[in-house]
Parts: C-alpha cells; sequence; structure tokens
C-alpha cells in the first residue's frame, strides 16, 4: 500500500515549465519518504515534506522573498493549506469536496478534483492578462493619438467623439478575445 501518482498529474510540472514557471515545489504534510517519491515521479525542483500549516506558510513567505522565484503560486486542497493560499501571490484551490475554507481563502478555484486543470488556469490567466495589457496600451496609444489631432485642429469635436466610440468598441472586442481558448 502506497501513494500512487494521480494520473492527471503526470506531466504537469512539464506543462507548467511550458507556461514559464521556472521554480515547481511540493510542499505536503506527507512523510518525507512518501512526498520525495511522489516528488520525483513528477520531476519537481524541491520536495518540503513533513510540514504542518505554519510551516506551509513559512515556505511561501521565504518563496516571496526570493525575487528569482516570484510571484508565487500555491495549489492546496484542504483546511492545513489555507493561509498558504492567502499569501501567495497566486493562491488555486482545488475544490473538491471538502475544500470550502481553502477555496474562500485562494484567489482562483478550480472546481474539479484534477491537478492537470492548474496548468489551465495558469494559461489562461498569463493569456488573459496579455490581452488586457494588449487592449489598454492600444486603447491609450490610439487615443492619444486622437487627441493630437483634435488639437492640431484636423478633427472636429463631433468626429473626435466619434472617433473615440470607434476606438472604444475595438478595444472591447480584442479584450473578448480572452473568452476563447
Amino acid at each position: 500500500m502506497a501513494d500512487e501518482l494521480r494520473p492527471d498529474a503526470d506531466r504537469i510540472v512539464e506543462r507548467l515549465r511550458r507556461e514559464g514557471v521556472l521554480h515547481v515545489a511540493m510542499v505536503s504534510g506527507d512523510r518525507a519518504s512518501v512526498a520525495q517519491r511522489i516528488g520525483d515521479l513528477l520531476g519537481v525542483d524541491r520536495v518540503y515534506a513533513e510540514q504542518s500549516p505554519e510551516d506551509k506558510l513559512e515556505v511561501v513567505r521565504r518563496l516571496r522573498e526570493d525575487p528569482q522565484l516570484s510571484p508565487v503560486i500555491m495549489v492546496g486542497d484542504g483546511v492545513n493549506d489555507a493561509p498558504a493560499l492567502a499569501i501567495a501571490d497566486l493562491g488555486i484551490a482545488m475544490g473538491a469536496a471538502g475544500a470550502t475554507v481553502s477555496s474562500e481563502t485562494a484567489d482562483a478555484v478550480i472546481v474539479v478534483d484534477r491537478v492537470d486543470r492548474v496548468a489551465d488556469a495558469v494559461h489562461t490567466g498569463r493569456r488573459a492578462l496579455h490581452i488586457a495589457r494588449q487592449s489598454v496600451l492600444a486603447g491609450m496609444g490610439l487615443s492619444i493619438a486622437a487627441m493630437g489631432v483634435a488639437a492640431a485642429g484636423y478633427l472636429p469635436p463631433v468626429a473626435g467623439a466619434l472617433l473615440q466610440e470607434v476606438i472604444d468598441l475595438a478595444v472591447i472586442l480584442n479584450a473578448l478575445r480572452a473568452l476563447r481558448g
């Protein structure tokens, strides 16, 4: 009888690395031998075993202090993980049955009991952030350019107002790309 690697976890580290995650650690309350064996199967960079909730909190705190490892994403599924989820740069709760406290303290909740969805969440979050930044910069740039043209007297006020509405619509349509995978 031994802990087995979840079938949905076999390539999680590889997928997180493709998303730009540089350091993947496993923080567990399990015995060191069990945690290390699972960590080796996963290919994580570091295993922190036999960790109490306070220890998990301290691990997240230390990782956040290292600029090379920041931002820190913490994934947890129980009451013991809630404090660490709360102080991580991004706390992701696995929303399976019994994970209500961790779900309340986390920034994001994965409602199915599949750890591979963490990589999907990281991908979706990064893509949405990229699109949001793109939309803001494009909208501001186009608005500033239109203001310059209007200030030079080449754009009447009514045309400027209509142009601003077109710019706003273009920015909104660009932002809606985040809804697609």
